[in-house]
C-alpha cells in the first residue's frame, strides 16, 4: 500500500486535526501492520500478532499525533488485519473497559490483498464471528475503507473475495460499515473525520386527518459543513495563571443623546425603525399582539404524482421522518404509508411548524424510503419546497427553433456529443469519479490543514493547493490526457474565441468633503462618479421604449426572463416607434431611422419566435403607406430585400419562401395613366 499511503497520511492526520477543533478530550491510538517488526502488548502476553506494531498508545490528541500520523513508516511483509483489529480492541478494552459504550471506534485502512492466519480451532468465519460478538459486547464501532485500486494479473482474486466475505460478516453481526475506494480522492473522504450526533428538530404527530395522527421523530438527514465558529483571544492574562479562559467579553451601554455621561437602562429602552425620514418606536408588547405564532405542527395538505415536484425545486437540508421509537402502531403505520406511496408512485405535500413559537410555517414534500434491511423500519424523507415567490422562472427560445443558419452542422452536433461523453464522471466498468459520499470540501480540508500550520507557526503563510484537492477542483489532467482527440475535434470543427473578462467598474461614493481637500479634487470624484452611474444604467431594468435610446430599450426588454409580457411589450413599443417615424416623415427624413428599427425589430421576432406579430405589423404597415401615398418608404424596402419572415427563418411562421419573396412585389401600386384636365382660358 505504499502508494496510497500518502494519502492514507492526510485523511488521518486532517481526523486528528478536526478532533483538536471539535472533539479535543478524545484519545486516539494507532496500530500498524504489516511492518518488519512486532510491538504490542498480546505478542509478550500470549504470543502471536507478529508483524503488529502500536506506534501510538491510547492518549488525547494533540499536535505530536498530528506530526506522527503525517510520517508513517512504510512495511515490508504483509499484513494480516485481523490481527490488527485484535491488537486494536485490546487496547480500547483495556483503557476504557465495560465503559464508553458507542462511543468507540476502530477504524480499520487495507487493500486486504493478503491472507490472514489459520485459526487453531475452527475456521476463519467462526474467528470474525467471535470478533464481531465481543465488538457488540463493548460497544465497539467499526468503519473499513478498502482500497481497490486497478490492479494486474498479480493480484489474487480469490484471496480477495474471500478477504470481502470476512469483512462483510462485521457488517452484518455488528455495527460495522465497510466502503471501497479506488482513487486518492475518493480516499479523502471516506472516513468521516467529524461525527455529528442526531439530535431530533421535531416530536410529535403527523397530521393525516383530524381523526388519523401517527407519532414520529423528525431528524436532519444531511446538513451543510460550515466553517468552525472562531472566537475572540485575549493575551491579557498572566502566562502563569493555568486556568486563564482567555475568553473576551464584550458589553454594550447605549447612552443619551442629549447628555452622553447618562446611560439608559434597559427598560427605558424601546426599538426604533425608520420609515422615511422619522424613527417609529414600536414596543415588545406591540410586537407581540401582531406577531404570527403558530402551532407547532405537522399537518398532510394532499398527495400528488411525483413527477410533479422536480429536484430542483429543494431548497434547503434534507430531513427524515422516521415512527417514534418503540411505537410498533406508529412503525406499522408510517411503513404502510410509505409502501403504499412507493406503490401508487405518489409523494405528500405537508405544512411543518417545528417548534411552539416559531415564526415561520416551512411547506414541504415527503417521498417514501423504503428499507432494505431487516431491522430498520421504512421512513420518509422530507424536503423544503418554494413558495411562489421563491421561484423564478427562466424562459429560453429552443434551438431547433433557429434558422437553418443557426443550426450546427452534422458534423458539430456529433463531436458535440462526443465532447460531452469524454467529460462523464461515471464512466461504465469503473468507479464513478468524485462521488459526493467520499468527495471532501476543499475549502474546508485546505482550512483546516493551514490551522494546524499556524498553530505551531502564528506567521506561517497558505500553503500551496494539495495535488489531490487539485483533483477536485480542475480538470483531471489523465482525462484530458486520454481525450486529446475529441478535444482536437471540438477545436476544428468551431471557432473558439477567448472570452475577455471585463473589470468592474469600481463604486465611488459621495463623502463629506475632508479638510484641506480641494474643489478640484472633489470635481473629479463626482466627474468618476457620473461615469460610474452611467456605466452601470444598463444594470437598471427598461420597462418602456424611450425616445434617447430606443434600439437599447427594446434589446434589454428583449432580454428580460423575469416575465413572459416583456417581449410583446418590446415589440408593441417598437411597433409604434416606427410608425410614428413613417407617418410624420417628411420628404422621407424618418425613413432610414425608421427601416433600422424594423431590422431590428425583425431579428428580434426571429430570436424570440415571434415571426407571425412581425409579418402581421409589415403587412399593416406596407398597405398604410400605400393608402397614404409613401411608396418610397416601400420602395426603401424593397431596395433593402427587407420582407416577410419565412418559415426557413422561423419554424412557427406560416409564410412560405416563395411568398416572402414576392411580398413587396404584390404590394408594389399599379398606377393607372390619369388624364391631364384641359385648362380655359379665363
Amino acid at each position: 500500500m505504499h502508494s496510497v499511503l500518502p494519502e492514507v497520511e492526510k485523511v488521518c492526520s486532517m481526523l486528528v486535526e478536526k478532533k483538536l477543533i471539535y472533539s479535543k478530550y478524545d484519545e486516539v491510538g494507532i496500530v500498524l501492520f504489516g511492518t518488519k517488526e512486532t510491538k504490542n502488548e498480546l505478542t509478550e502476553e500470549v504470543g502471536g500478532y507478529q508483524h503488529v506494531v502500536v506506534l501510538q498508545n491510547m492518549k488525547v490528541v494533540d499536535g505530536d499525533l498530528v506530526d506522527v500520523l503525517k510520517r508513517l513508516p512504510r512495511g515490508t511483509v504483509s499484513g494480516d488485519f485481523l490481527d490488527a483489529i485484535i491488537v486494536g480492541m485490546d487496547m480500547l478494552i483495556k483503557k476504557f473497559g465495560e465503559t464508553e459504550k458507542g462511543k468507540k471506534r476502530l477504524c480499520l485502512i487495507t487493500d486486504a490483498l493478503f491472507p490472514i492466519k489459520e485459526p487453531y480451532e475452527g475456521t476463519k468465519e467462526d474467528q470474525v464471528s467471535a470478533i464481531a460478538q465481543q465488538m457488540t459486547k463493548h460497544g465497539m464501532r467499526m468503519d473499513s475503507v478498502v482500497v481497490r485500486r486497478r490492479f494486474g494479473r498479480d493480484a489474487d482474486e480469490k484471496m480477495m473475495d474471500e478477504n470481502d466475505v470476512l469483512l462483510n460478516i462485521f457488517s452484518e453481526k455488528t455495527n460495522a460499515k465497510m466502503v471501497y475506494v479506488e482513487s486518492p480522492t475518493s480516499l479523502l473522504g471516506a472516513i468521516r473525520t467529524r461525527s455529528i450526533s442526531p439530535v431530533t428538530i421535531y416530536r410529535g404527530d403527523l397530521e393525516i386527518s383530524s381523526v388519523i395522527k401517527i407519532k414520529v421523530w423528525v431528524y436532519k438527514k444531511t446538513s451543510e459543513e460550515k466553517f468552525p465558529t472562531l472566537k475572540r483571544y485575549s493575551d491579557k492574562a498572566p502566562s502563569t495563571d493555568k486556568f486563564a479562559t482567555h475568553e473576551v467579553k464584550v458589553d454594550y451601554e447605549y447612552k443619551s443623546a442629549e447628555d452622553t455621561s447618562k446611560v439608559v437602562p434597559p427598560e427605558h429602552r424601546i426599538k426604533g425603525y425608520r420609515y422615511g425620514p422619522q424613527v417609529i418606536p414600536i414596543s415588545t408588547a406591540e410586537w407581540d399582539a401582531v406577531k404570527f405564532k403558530p402551532e407547532k405542527s405537522v399537518k398532510l395538505l394532499g398527495f400528488t404524482n411525483a413527477s410533479n415536484i422536480m429536484r430542483h425545486y429543494y431548497m434547503k437540508d434534507v430531513n427524515v421522518f422516521i415512527a417514534e421509537p418503540g411505537n410498533k402502531r406508529a412503525i406499522v403505520a408510517v411503513s404502510a404509508l410509505a409502501r403504499a406511496m412507493k406503490e401508487l408512485d405518489k409523494v405528500a405535500i405537508v405544512r411543518c411548524v417545528w417548534r411552539q413559537g416559531q415564526g415561520s410555517v416551512v411547506v414541504g414534500v415527503l417521498t417514501p424510503n423504503i428499507s432494505e434491511k431487516n431491522g430498520i423500519a421504512d421512513s420518509l424523507y422530507f424536503n423544503v419546497l418554494p413558495f411562489a415567490e421563491d421561484v423564478r422562472e427562466f424562459q429560453f427560445p429552443s434551438f431547433n427553433n433557429f434558422p437553418a443558419l443557426m443550426q450546427p452542422s452534422e458534423e458539430q452536433q456529433e463531436a458535440a456529443d462526443e465532447f460531452v461523453k469524454m467529460l462523464d464522471l461515471a464512466p461504465s466498468g469503473r468507479e464513478e469519479i468524485l462521488q459526493p459520499d467520499f468527495t471532501p470540501n476543499p475549502v474546508l480540508e485546505r482550512f483546516y490543514r493551514h490551522l494546524e500550520l499556524k498553530s505551531k507557526d502564528p506567521a506561517a503563510a497558505v500553503p500551496p493547493l494539495d495535488a489531490t484537492l487539485q483533483k477536485i477542483t480542475e480538470p483531471d489532467p489523465d482525462l484530458l490526457s486520454q481525450n486529446k482527440s475529441g478535444i482536437g475535434t471540438f477545436d476544428r470543427r468551431f471557432e473558439l474565441k477567448e472570452n475577455p473578462k471585463l473589470k468592474k467598474p469600481r463604486r465611488l461614493y459621495l463623502r463629506e468633503k475632508p479638510s484641506g481637500s480641494s474643489d478640484k479634487e472633489d470635481n473629479e470624484e463626482i466627474s468618476a462618479q457620473i461615469v460610474v452611474s452611467a456605466a452601470n444604467t444598463s444594470l437598471v431594468k427598461v420597462e418602456k421604449i424611450g425616445d434617447s435610446t430606443p434600439l437599447q430599450d427594446f434589446e434589454a426588454m428583449m432580454s428580460r426572463r423575469d416575465s413572459p409580457e416583456w417581449i410583446n411589450k418590446a415589440i408593441n413599443g417598437m411597433k409604434n416607434k416606427i410608425f410614428d417615424l413613417v407617418e410624420n416623415s417628411c420628404d422621407g427624413d424618418n425613413y432610414p431611422k425608421a427601416l433600422e428599427y424594423l431590422l431590428a425589430l425583425r431579428k428580434g421576432c426571429i430570436i424570440e419566435q415571434e415571426p407571425t406579430q412581425f409579418n402581421d405589423f409589415l403587412r399593416h404597415l406596407c398597405k398604410f403607406c400605400l393608402e397614404k401615398n409613401l411608396h418610397s418608404f416601400c420602395e426603401l424596402l424593397a431596395f433593402e430585400r427587407l420582407s416577410l419572415i419565412s418559415k426557413k427563418e422561423a419554424a412557427d411562421s406560416e409564410v412560405a419562401d416563395d411568398e416572402a419573396r414576392s411580398f413587396l412585389v404584390k404590394m408594389e401600386p399599379k398606377f393607372e395613366p390619369k388624364m391631364e384636365p384641359k385648362l380655359e382660358q379665363i
